[in-house]
């Protein structure tokens, strides 16, 4: 790990982020956001996972968002790829080792709210780990007792509603509830997402929260509404409405945080 640190610390030439964003399915297109440019692609990062999921470019990108110095993961590994809740374990590794201090964690989801429609922005406010998996599993001693009561930071949440409202956009706010994936959920998995509390369903983010919480790393995240979930609307869900629909909230999620990081 250390050389994959000292190798971006030279690539980086005297940039310290303090923040850096995990972008979901579709979301690549939030890198154009950013200026002054670094590209570092995860193939020349030993043990940097390589996502097998179209629409996740597999590059690390460091450089400005607004005035704000920032590193993004342009694509995340999933645990549905091999089955480990921990793919993402090395490269958060790294960017707390760069300095980073809070983690900005995106993705794409089903919505299980008729209020809340394809295109929305969803500020995610807790989660339900209902796949079981955990990526501490495995851990000794005390510190994998991780407290997550407050496993989103109040003081980054509060940043983005403001961004939002700075900006004239709407951001709802809700639980994400993680599945394990690849398949997507049925129409009765959501019926019971909805009893028991979750207001967006998706395959990620979770594990990357934990691990993040573990680091400590401050963690904020928010979902893009890309679809509603299985048994709304009768209609088949697929990946590649996903990829279509993702970057019409991802615009507005991109301005929400140049906004907030600003």
């Amino acid at each position: 790990m250390r050389r994959i640190i000292d190798l971006l610390i030279e690539r980086l030439d005297g940039l310290v982020p303090r923040h850096a964003v995990v972008l979901g399915s579709g979301l690549g297109t939030l890198v154009d956001q950013v200026t002054d440019q670094v590209r570092v692609p995860y193939s020349e990062l030993a043990g940097f996972p390589t996502s097998g999921v179209t629409g996740h470019a597999g590059e690390l990108v460091a450089g400005y968002l607004g005035r704000e110095p920032v590193i993004m993961l342009s694509g995340r590994s999933h645990y549905y790829e091999k089955g480990d809740a921990r793919a993402m374990r090395l490269p958060l590794q790294v960017l707390a080792g760069l300095g980073v201090h809070s983690l900005i964690l995106t993705n794409s989801a089903g919505s299980v709210r008729e209020d809340m429609p394809p295109g929305s922005v969803m500020q995610i406010t807790d989660h339900i780990n209902y796949s079981g998996m955990n990526p501490l599993i495995g851990e000794e001693g005390d510190d994998r007792f991780v407290g997550m009561t407050n496993a989103y930071d109040a003081d980054l949440s509060v940043a983005m509603r403001n961004a939002a409202i700075r900006c004239g956009l709407p951001l709802f706010g809700g639980v994400y509830m993680w599945f394990s994936g690849p398949s997507f959920e049925t129409p009765a998995e959501i019926r019971m997402a909805r009893i028991l509390g979750a207001d967006a369903v998706g395959m990620s983010t979770v594990p990357e929260v934990i691990l993040a919480r573990y680091l400590g790393l401050k963690v904020a995240a928010a979902s893009v509404v890309t679809n509603y979930a299985a048994g709304m609307t009768g209609a088949e869900l697929s990946h590649e409405e996903t990829k279509d629909v993702a970057p019409i909230g991802g615009a507005h999620l991109a301005a929400i945080l140049k906004e907030m990081l600003a």
